[in-house]
């Protein structure tokens, strides 16, 4: 078992074998120079200041992906919310207070993306938080190889002999759960929640791209999934939709959806819901 920090969160990794260490902080970090917003240096930020430019070999996954979140949610799940989530004070320093009334991102539908390489025209602060994490614990699990099972903070890819149990938080309560899960090897489950980054006033991480601010009918979300990308996107997705939407377009996924006033929906999950 190896813990440790990185992209701002917990990670564990359970093997049979020794872990290479040094290759998997080479691909996390190498993810992080391209991808972080919180980064002045990173390769996504030039889309502050440059109106084309080439994000590497995983953008055309990566935003492929929000293709279909975008077209799935009518566009309210977008890599463009970043200079949202800066506007209520989710930025690089964290100062959480939020600098003014919320403000719709930038739409993501007008911009011109030919395999890697982006042409937007205008500046845009480009967030991939719904879709990253689960994309960067799928490629730590495919270098480290079968079986393994990555956690990175309750994004976990299982490619063990075993089901493995997986408690579901509940959203009011880090000390309870409202469910567990038994994830199948070779299966990936994502968890989305509200309290997990509040500040100020109601503010949240999960926005909605078409206004800018935070949702209030969900308060929690998992999907399971083959891939952990696609778990990570649906879990976020499932804020903005109905969770048999996203059951009627994949058919490979399960999910379970905590709303407002904690009735709880799930489907195709193997396990126990506490009702």
């Amino acid at each position: 078992m190896w813990a440790f920090d990185a992209i701002g969160t917990r990670w564990r990794i359970d093997a049979p074998e020794p872990i290479d260490t040094a290759a998997v902080r080479a691909v996390i970090d190498d993810f992080d120079r391209i991808w972080s917003r919180f980064r002045d240096d990173s390769v996504v930020a030039r889309l502050r200041t440059e109106r084309t430019v080439d994000l590497g070999s995983d953008a055309p996954a990566i935003l492929g992906l929000y293709e279909r979140l975008d077209d799935l949610t009518d566009g309210a799940v977008s890599p463009a919310v970043g200079a949202s989530l800066e506007q209520l004070g989710y930025d690089a320093q964290y100062t959480l207070t939020a600098r003014g009334e919320a403000i719709p991102a930038f739409r993501w539908r007008t911009a011109r993306r030919d395999g890697s390489v982006v042409t937007v025209d205008q500046p845009v602060v480009v967030d991939i938080g719904a879709v990253g994490k689960g994309f960067l614990a799928q490629r730590v699990a495919e270098l480290v190889g079968d079986p393994v099972t990555v956690d990175a903070s309750g994004d976990i890819v299982h490619r063990g002999a075993h089901p493995l149990r997986v408690a579901l938080e509940h959203p009011r309560d880090p000390e309870l759960a409202v469910g567990i899960v038994e994830l199948a090897p070779g299966m990936a489950i994502c968890a989305s929640a509200i309290n997990r980054r509040t500040w100020g006033d109601g503010w949240h991480h999960v926005l909605d791209a078409r206004t800018g601010e935070p949702t209030r009918d969900v308060l929690a979300t998992w999907v399971v999934a083959p891939d952990a990308a696609l778990a990570d996107g649906l879990a976020t997705a499932l804020f903005f939709v109905e969770p048999e939407r996203v059951l009627d377009e994949f058919p490979e996924v399960g999910c379970a959806v905590v709303d407002a006033t904690m009735r709880i929906r799930a489907a195709r999950m193997t396990g126990e819901i506490f009702r």
